[in-house]
């Protein structure tokens, strides 16, 4: 019984640390967060479209070596 013990206050133990790290997460703002995510946003759309012209340059390139 005595690991079973154990297990339990580890158990104990591991949640009141888990409790204690979320208390030290510091969140940000509403506002901030609306300007990060459209930051994010925009920048994926911006790379992806550099990705696809890219992928269609060499895509071309290619054809035209093949042929």
């Amino acid at each position: 019984m005595a690991e079973t013990e154990k297990k339990k206050k580890s158990g104990k133990g591991w949640f009141k640390g888990l409790k204690s790290e979320f208390g030290k997460i510091i969140w940000t703002d509403r506002k901030t967060l609306g300007k990060q995510t459209v930051a994010v946003v925009a920048i994926s759309a911006v790379l992806c479209g550099l990705i696809t012209l890219v992928d269609s340059v060499v895509l071309e390139i290619v054809n035209l070596l093949i042929k």
